[in-house]
């Protein structure tokens, strides 16, 4: 399995924001966004056992974060299995595109855009949430049905322009004060500078 890193920290975004947890970000993706900030093209080799191996070094319990990139690109279901053993607690993120392992105990699903706004992650209705990224202008209400009973969320595109992120920000807040059943989640690992 390619992975990009492995480390702890507290969830920064979405429903379990500031639990601690264990990442395993997995290198590789099959979409080119360009707000995007993981590296690509760096990783290590490594087995399912080698990856459950490094997150035992962590203290229990223990929430996993299989993350990427697009984690679905490599196969999981023995990864999973292996920290289930561990009595590990298994959250995926993906953008649903590939079908998510019916063996994660939650499934976060943060879905793209095509240039002309369509959402193009045809498998977002099996997620457990939906974790929208969303710039001034969006219209989350266009895909509302599709979502079935995902918890959902905006989160404000991070667009490394202070002026635009506060736009974002602003229209994120009006927005889900006229539409109660979205929640606000900021990415609070960059706001408290951790990783």
């Amino acid at each position: 399995m390619r992975v990009n890193e492995i480390f702890q920290s507290l969830q920064g975004e979405g429903h379990f924001t500031g639990t601690p947890a264990v990442f395993v970000r997995l290198a590789g993706c099959n979409m080119d966004c360009w707000f995007c900030d993981t590296r690509h093209d760096e990783f290590t080799e490594m087995t399912d056992e080698q990856i459950a191996a490094r997150v035992a070094t962590f203290p229990p319990p223990r929430h996993v974060v299989i993350t990427g990139g697009e984690p679905t690109l490599q196969p999981l279901d023995t990864l999973i299995d292996l920290l289930h053993l561990m009595d590990c607690y298994v959250q995926i993120e993906t953008n649903g595109t590939l079908p998510p392992p019916d063996e994660a105990d939650w499934v976060t699903c943060s879905p793209k855009r095509w240039p002309n706004g369509e959402l193009r992650a045809p498998l977002y209705h099996r997620a457990d949430e939906i974790k929208l990224l969303f710039r001034e202008g969006d219209h989350p209400e266009f895909y509302e049905d599709d979502f079935g009973n995902a918890a959902l969320s905006l989160q404000p595109i991070d667009e490394n322009e202070p002026a635009q992120n506060e736009r974002n920000l602003r229209a994120a807040i009006q927005y889900i004060l006229k539409h109660p059943q979205w929640t606000l989640s900021l990415q609070t690992h960059k706001l408290l500078n951790i990783p």
